[in-house]
């Protein structure tokens, strides 16, 4: 949903320094919200990993950004857990909405801020990783610096949103669903303990790595 946003940023495209200084605005507002979602998330993936998952968290992460996107939606649909949250993204469609009616550097804001809230593969998949974290503040900062890898393209899709034909636009968007169940396969790989340098460490490397105080020095 995000491209679409983008695509219709009601930015002055006439005036160069104005369309840079709410471009800004609108990713400084996305920024905000991913890093707040990621503090959250951070501190649930904090609570689990004293509970003592830590490499199975890795492995349920990865099943999770799978089935998410393979999943069609009318299955959600048909239980009641997925009503309040679709309520909640009606609400966040409709403010953003409202802001998109509006020209002021403050509602330029306010869609960057709403658009964080948006249900996206790319975040589900960056939202995932804020929980492997294990840590609230890292949680936050990996958000962040999802936000900050995120800005060249959307920056891309709102200085050519108007040029962009609809076939390319739907490419790009079919491309997401693919690359998030690529990360989700790297995640379970990561879980499985294969012995794989910085891809698939051991369960040892990682007891310790986390517990150095078990060490035993000879």
């Amino acid at each position: 949903m995000c491209g679409p946003i983008a695509f219709v940023l009601p930015v002055d495209r006439t005036n160069k320094f104005k369309m840079t200084l709410q471009s800004l605005l609108y990713h400084i507002g996305r920024l905000f919200t991913y890093s707040l979602i990621g503090l959250l998330f951070g501190f649930l993936g904090k609570g689990l990993y004293l509970a003592g998952f830590q490499q199975k968290l890795s492995i349920l992460i990865g099943l999770l950004m799978i089935l998410v996107i393979l999943i069609p939606v009318r299955i959600f649909n048909q239980y009641n857990f997925s009503k309040p949250v679709y309520k909640a993204i009606g609400l966040v469609k409709s403010k953003l909405g409202y802001q998109l009616k509006q020209k002021s550097n403050k509602a330029i804001f306010s869609i960057g801020f709403f658009n964080g809230f948006l249900p996206c593969g790319l975040v589900y998949m960056a939202l995932f990783g804020a929980i492997s974290t294990g840590d609230a503040f890292t949680g936050a900062f990996y958000m962040f610096l999802f936000g900050l890898g995120t800005i060249p393209m959307m920056t891309g899709a709102i200085l050519l949103g108007n040029f962009l034909k609809v076939s390319v636009r739907n490419k790009i968007q079919k491309a997401i669903p693919i690359f998030v169940i690529i990360i989700g396969l790297l995640f379970i790989i990561r879980g499985l303990g294969l012995g794989i340098p910085y891809v698939s460490p051991s369960d040892t490397h990682l007891i310790l790595k986390n517990n150095p105080e078990n060490c035993i020095t000879e």
